[in-house]
């Protein structure tokens, strides 16, 4: 059934910045941690609904009183990390037929051209709603124009998009602005003054996870005079990528001692690079390594010791999608922005403001 909200509830949205995260490659050749569990992004505008944990099973079930089925297409970044396969399986559980919903799922491998083609497919096969988690934030407005003209809702999702705000319904992800800088004061605290020369692995360019990350990081970088950024390079959210960069940098830099890693993947990568090289790295190492995403191994990892600090990234996010559907669907309100929030952790024997020390219980607990 087609519901003609998006041009109703424009003029109440207002234009949100939110980034996200980082899918399937494996841990380090190196490491025996485990297999990646299945898995369970600038800043919020003053009226944005900030949510510690998905909503309820039932937010997701029976979404129609009619009992219509409502047509869902999600045009998904890709499936670069361990993070994003989580992130696809969430929203592959949530939005099935069981739950009332007819789900039109589509990878983009990380080709913006492919995710745009994607979403006008959506249009003209006249979905209910549209959830796009972007590639790149830039180059939206026109297929979104279409999609209110077509008066089918927009949801974006996990990552930001700079475009007019009036053009979609909400924007639902973690705030990674916040992330970088959670990072950056964990590092702050953790070397007390000492000299920090840094070494970063950034993500995919162009996407609202990599620009939020950086400038957050960056942001406490800059009130440190006795830190210097050595160098800063895309290794594009994957295992590979984070391999490939760590070794350049391995070859021009002598005297790091930092390594920030944008997603867990880059770090896997960038550990095999200095595992190849003989750095150590960890609690007891030489090198510290900060990773973001907080996958199960990226924590199996910190719980090791071999990352000092993994800043999490929660990819459970189809429930707050599902919970906005549902609104709209009752022709309530909505939130212009819901952040999704999250936690940091630092291997044992590490006590920080900023973070949870590792334990196997924190562990066993996750569900991603």
């Amino acid at each position: 059934m087609k519901k003609k909200l998006a041009v109703l509830l424009a003029g109440t949205m207002v234009m949100a910045s939110l980034v996200a995260c980082g899918g399937n490659d494996a841990a380090p050749a190196t490491n025996d941690a485990p297999a990646a569990e299945p898995a369970a992004e600038d800043t919020a505008e003053p009226e944005a609904e900030v949510e510690e944990e998905a909503p309820a099973d039932d937010a997701a079930e029976a979404p129609a009183a009619s009992g219509d089925t409502i047509s869902v297409g999600f045009a998904q970044v890709g499936h670069e990390s361990d993070w994003r396969a989580a992130n696809t399986q969430n929203y592959q559980d949530t939005f099935s037929e069981a739950n009332g919903y007819e789900l039109s799922f589509v990878d983009a491998d990380n080709d913006n051209a492919v995710q745009l083609e994607a979403v006008r497919n959506f249009i003209q096969q006249e979905m209910d709603y549209i959830c796009i988690a972007p590639i790149e934030t830039a180059g939206w407005d026109t297929v979104l124009q279409e999609a209110q003209d077509a008066g089918i809702p927009v949801l974006i999702v996990d990552r930001s998009v700079d475009a007019d705000a009036s053009l979609y319904e909400t924007q639902i992800g973690c705030d990674m602005v916040a992330e970088g800088e959670t990072a950056g004061n964990w590092l702050g605290e953790y070397l007390d003054g000492a000299d920090a020369k840094i070494l970063v692995i950034e993500g995919s360019v162009g996407a609202s996870a990599t620009l939020g990350r950086t400038e957050g990081f960056n942001n406490i970088a800059a009130q440190h005079s006795e830190w210097e950024i050595l160098d800063s390079q895309s290794g594009d959210f994957t295992q590979a990528g984070g391999q490939e960069v760590m070794e350049s940098f391995i070859k021009s830099y002598s005297d790091f001692n930092v390594v920030v890693c944008q997603n867990d993947n880059e770090a896997y990568g960038a550990m095999d690079a200095m595992d190849a090289a003989g750095i150590t790295y960890g609690v007891d190492g030489d090198v510290i390594i900060i990773s973001f995403d907080a996958t199960h191994d990226g924590l199996q990892y910190t719980l090791d010791g071999k990352i000092n600090c993994n800043v999490e990234c929660n990819p459970l996010q189809a429930g707050f999608a599902a919970d906005v559907i549902r609104k709209l669907q009752a022709g309530e309100a909505i939130d212009a922005q819901t952040i999704v929030t999250d936690e940091a952790f630092v291997a044992p024997g590490i006590t920080s403001q900023y973070a949870v020390t590792m334990t196997q219980e924190v562990l066993d607990g996750r569900a991603y």
